[in-house]
């Protein structure tokens, strides 16, 4: 470990009672308090870092760097100022922030930028950091060794400013399995994540959402449980159904003529009540009856297939089965109400109101956190994984053991009912 004076300048003291957020900020605080650059440096190269950007800039030109410089209220100089993720503060609709890693920063200079970087400006853990050509400041080529930040799967957990009980961060724990997996605070409503520009690529993308009106859409859909394939959950249901009416177990093959059964009954034309009267639906024709019962029949193989690997890993217990697959949706539903803040198309009373609905709808639909974390990775596999067990279903399972065991956990600290 390398030892000196501070690279540009201290920041306050740090106060007896000061709690750091995260791990990140406490390994900072613990660094620059034995005036360890070296790891202080490290521990910066291995996060990602936020710096405000201008948000009309962006939304003007997205496809170019916006970054925000201050003044330095003492002297009146210019700097850049950086944060960890735990000392962002709640999103406004004014503010928003940009995601990098340290590189990326070293690499972004040019001899119109401030002469100094400001780390976690304010707190106890700020530093301020001479800001150069790249691989000329020691910071810069500790960033250039590490290179890209790990996004490592871990449990992270905001202990100031997080929620940790009641309602609000029971709707976030139903978000848990892809924070885990993308090592990303758990417990934080006000959520920035990717950054602004990250939040909305990310939805764009995968979602397709560019717009509020289509975040509403979607977060009501998932909310609902209806974003998904209603034949997963018809197929799931008749099964519940023939277990809550003979005592259990389901033979395979009996559930299997059960929903050729009743789809072909429901292909004879039904009687619907109406406004306007009595009417009776046509019949479906044979083939298209005959092509949905071999759909659904192929589907239960994939399901007791899943089932028997999830059983395997330890994801359910022997002799159990997954109840229903609404956790699927309604774990998106729990990230979807945090990026749709990270993106500003909702304000943090409504991403606060679509965690507890959240909530309030997996404790319906399922008995337990292990019960939920169940159907969340079938109906993920089935959406995605093909039958592969790669990395849709890996993850999960990895995701799910490390909340199923540690102790900060949500799953082990917050009751599911």
């Amino acid at each position: 470990m390398s030892f000196g004076p501070s690279p540009a300048g201290f920041g306050p003291p740090s106060p007896p009672s000061w709690t750091p957020p995260t791990e990140t900020e406490r390994a900072l605080a613990e660094a620059r308090a034995r005036g360890d650059w070296a790891v202080y440096h490290a521990v910066l190269a291995r996060v990602r870092l936020y710096y405000v950007m201008s948000r009309e800039a962006y939304d003007a030109q997205p496809d170019r760097v916006h970054r925000t410089f201050v003044r330095d209220p003492r002297d009146g100089t210019e700097r850049w100022e950086l944060f960890t993720d735990g000392m962002l503060p709640a999103p406004r609709p004014d503010v928003v922030y940009s995601r990098a890693s340290l590189r990326w920063i070293a690499d972004a200079w040019n001899p119109r930028c401030p002469p100094a970087v400001v780390v976690n400006p304010g707190s106890p853990c700020e530093l301020a950091l001479p800001y150069g050509p790249p691989g000329t400041t020691d910071w810069s080529r500790a960033a250039e060794h590490i290179g890209t930040p790990s996004t490592s799967m871990r449990l992270r957990a905001l202990h100031v400013g997080g929620a940790l009980h009641g309602p609000v961060a029971h709707g976030l724990a139903c978000g848990a399995l892809l924070c885990v997996n993308n090592g990303s605070l758990w417990n934080a409503p006000a959520w920035h994540g990717h950054g602004y520009d990250g939040e909305r690529r990310r939805l764009r993308e995968w979602w397709g959402i560019t717009t509020r009106a289509e975040w509403q859409h979607h977060l009501r859909n998932l909310l609902a449980a209806e974003a998904s394939s209603s034949v997963w959950e018809f197929a799931l249901s008749l099964r519940r159904t023939i277990a809550r009416d003979f005592g259990g177990h389901v033979d395979t093959g009996y559930w299997r003529q059960a929903v050729a059964t009743v789809i072909r009954a429901n292909s004879e034309g039904t009687t619907v009540i109406t406004e306007d009267g009595v009417t009776k639906t046509d019949p479906r024709p044979a083939s298209e009856t005959e092509a949905r019962v071999e759909g659904v029949q192929r589907l239960i193989g994939r399901i007791t297939r899943y089932e028997a690997r999830m059983r395997a890993d330890g994801i359910l217990d022997e002799n159990r089965y997954v109840t229903s697959v609404e956790a699927w949706d309604l774990g998106r539903a729990s990230k979807m109400a945090r990026w749709g803040l990270g993106a500003r198309f909702c304000t943090l009373a409504e991403t606060e109101s679509a965690l507890v609905r959240a909530g309030r709808a997996a404790a319906l639909a399922h008995r337990s956190w292990p019960d939920f974390s169940a159907g969340y990775i079938l109906g993920r596999c089935l959406h995605f994984d093909e039958e592969e067990f790669g990395p849709w279903y890996q993850d999960m399972v990895a995701a799910h053991r490390i909340l199923m065991s540690e102790a900060g956990s949500p799953w082990l600290n917050i009751p599911f009912r």
